[in-house]
């Protein structure tokens, strides 16, 4: 990624951008906004390291937050037309990380979906997939819901073993806060959404703020022993060890969630009820397989293997691509995943990446490459 132009009229800045420059940071081009990569005095392997040991926080403004709701219906059954997750069982509080799919069975996006109450549901969706999924589901589901795009509210992730210790300073009821619940607060006269969820494999939060309130907010938490700003490098090398995808990368309009290795996101009563978007396709795969699937990919050695890189079986027919690789600081090794024909898709399976002309050996390894630290 190359440093974006400051001064660049079609790159958005977020309620935080004045706050990272003036913490050292990086500034680059990320789904269209100025985002920061790294900052000053750290780096991405010092802002790895410090999320896993004691608490970062990461601007994640960009993404898009919004309101669906129905006033004599509940929107869970509509939204459920095209995702294929359990949303109608959700309780007030409760969250659920699921899939937008087309009619293909293809992933538009990936997104988290809270309950507030029995009429109105909160949702974030990725910030480079925003105006299409928002516009996807007007269409899809229009008629009794309205989604409402939040285009006034900041949002920001503290990640890290010491991260409830910090909030709840802020937020003294996330003490009582499991992995995948939510919350509404106030603080200090300002109206918070506070869910227990992430994206780093850490224990943590997400925090959605008015965005004029934003900059004062990340102050306050940026003063709290332990806390650190972390960029989009570190964010990227987290979830990677996480095992966790990127939309883009790991996921497109092209893949299903049973090729994606997200089969649990489709529970027991959406397979056996289906009437969901591509849910014919899918369904069928998942009693009949699928010819290609995600998986671990754990390189020999310790330079990693980037993106786009082709894998290739031992008999040298190519089997598969990279999505995403790099170096795994807590792993200490390089990790990546991507996609290899099934029937190289067994963990301990001997590929090889061709790097530059070179066969680079490497094996099809489960994930996560670290153990999660979520609190259930």
């Amino acid at each position: 990624m190359e440093p974006a132009q400051k001064n660049d009229p079609e790159l958005h800045k977020t309620p935080l951008w004045a706050l990272h420059v003036s913490l050292g940071a990086r500034m680059v081009p990320f789904a269209g906004y100025d985002m920061p990569v790294q900052y000053d005095g750290m780096g991405v392997l010092k802002e790895h390291i410090h999320t896993r040991t004691a608490a970062g926080l990461f601007d994640v403004s960009h993404m898009g937050q919004a309101v669906l709701s129905a006033e004599n219906a509940d929107p869970a059954r509509a939204l459920e037309k095209i995702v294929p997750g359990d949303i109608a069982g959700l309780k007030p509080g409760q969250m659920r990380y699921t899939l937008l799919l087309n009619d293909d069975g293809g992933i538009i996006d990936d997104l988290m979906v809270t309950r507030w109450d029995g009429n109105t549901l909160f949702l974030v969706v990725n910030a480079a997939c925003k105006d299409k999924d928002f516009a996807y589901i007007r269409k899809a589901i229009g008629g009794e819901t309205k989604l409402e795009y939040l285009a006034d509210r900041a949002l920001l992730a503290l990640q890290g073993p010491k991260a409830e210790d910090v909030l709840k300073v802020f937020f003294p009821a996330v003490t009582d806060m499991v992995f995948m619940t939510a919350i509404k607060a106030e603080y200090k006269g300002h109206e918070c959404f506070v869910s227990r969820s992430g994206y780093t494999g850490e224990d943590g939060f997400e925090i959605s703020v008015p965005e004029n309130f934003a900059e004062d907010f990340a102050k306050e938490l940026l003063a709290q022993e332990g806390v650190k700003a972390i960029g989009l490098g570190a964010r990227d090398s987290l979830r990677l060890e996480a095992g966790l995808c990127l939309y883009g990368h790991d996921l497109d309009d092209e893949t299903t969630p049973v090729e994606a290795a997200l089969k649990w996101t489709v529970p027991k009563r959406r397979r056996e009820e289906g009437g969901f978007a591509g849910a014919e396709k899918i369904l069928k795969q998942f009693k009949e397989g699928t010819s290609r699937l995600r998986v671990g990919i754990k390189p020999e050695g310790r330079a990693p293997i980037r993106e786009n890189t082709e894998l290739f079986a031992e008999d040298g027919a190519k089997v598969g691509v990279i999505t995403s690789g790099g170096f795994g600081p807590t792993f200490d090794a390089p990790v990546a995943m991507g996609y290899v024909d099934a029937a190289h898709a067994k963990a301990g399976t001997k590929l090889h990446a061709l790097l530059r002309g070179t066969k680079r050996p490497c094996e099809v390894a489960a994930m996560p490459f670290v153990p999660q630290s979520y609190k259930k």
